[in-house]
């Protein structure tokens, strides 16, 4: 089989390229694979290909100026439309499209087992971008008879794993970062080897799909894994009330602070969703995160 993938030399996309590397995979990336172009300005020409992986796109900031939260709409919003533009113009169209989604298009800062149903009400600038690049492909596909799969990750892990996972491990070997006293706060997750096997099952039936580890580990669970992992003692848990006195410091120290408020909800409040949609139509069948996430 014959694929393009986006996105092919980024956390997620090295994982996808390694399951389909029996495969002939036409790998876009700025400076390395078999087309090289930015869909964020260039509208690259492809071959031929009967799936297309739609992985690039932009994560793991906190806008702070405005040409930040443009750079979402840039890459985002416009790359994809750039992408779909350039698949318009082959001589044959795929069959299969997958596009690497988030949950973050939900909007919510809180909630247990949430479903492909939940309304799309994300304001920010990364929830948003993901919400319109969804539309533009769902429309695309439609339009084109193409099979469309979109796939709403968590936060992923692996090794040397990229934004938040990174931020805590690199805490942990500094010895700087703690832990909340908040009992049985969970988050969702999912294991990138894992999200790369499932497009392999699901790419031609297509759909919605939230994916998750099933298991939902707590933050407390997953710095004492990279503790032990680091050969470094559990990190100190610290009470809410000074915590909560910290972060309304940070609210008006600005960014460069390591905490404010609303990180500080981030960590304090279950956000899970639920994969069950995935396990019923499409067999998935994920190992858990904390059994087998290594940094």
């Amino acid at each position: 089989m014959r694929i393009i993938l986006t996105g092919a030399n980024g956390f997620l996309g090295k994982a996808i390229y390694r399951h389909f590397a029996e495969e002939t995979v036409f790998r876009l990336g700025r400076t390395e694979g078999e087309v090289i172009g930015d869909l964020a300005y260039d509208l690259p020409e492809f071959p031929v290909a009967e799936l297309v992986i739609h992985a690039a796109g932009k994560a793991h900031s906190v806008p702070q100026t405005a040409e930040e939260k443009e750079a979402f709409y840039q890459v985002n919003v416009a790359g994809t439309k750039r992408l779909l533009s350039a698949l318009s113009n082959l001589a044959t169209l795929p069959k299969y499209f997958v596009f690497i989604s988030s949950v973050a298009v939900y909007g919510l800062a809180k909630g247990a087992l949430i479903d492909e149903d939940q309304p799309l009400a994300a304001t920010d600038p990364y929830g948003k971008s993901k919400i319109d690049a969804e539309a533009l492909v769902t429309t695309w596909c439609k339009e084109n008879d193409v099979v469309c799969s979109i796939l709403r990750l968590p936060l992923l892990a692996g090794p040397n794993p990229p934004g938040n996972l990174q931020s805590m491990i690199k805490a942990i070997q500094k010895g700087y970062y703690f832990d909340v006293n908040v009992p049985d706060v969970k988050k969702s997750m999912v294991l990138i080897d894992d999200v790369a096997t499932f497009i392999g099952q699901v790419y031609q039936l297509g759909g919605i799909f939230n994916l998750t580890d099933g298991y939902h580990p707590s933050f407390r669970e997953i710095s004492n894994l990279i503790s032990k992992q680091l050969h470094r003692k559990n990190a100190v848990v610290m009470p809410y009330a000074l915590i909560k006195a910290v972060a309304f410091v940070g609210d008006f120290l600005g960014p460069r602070f390591p905490l404010n408020s609303n990180k500080l909800d981030k960590i304090t409040n279950t956000l899970t969703f639920s994969d069950q949609k995935a396990r019923a139509i499409a067999g998935w069948q994920p190992q858990a995160v904390l059994a087998k996430f290594t940094i």
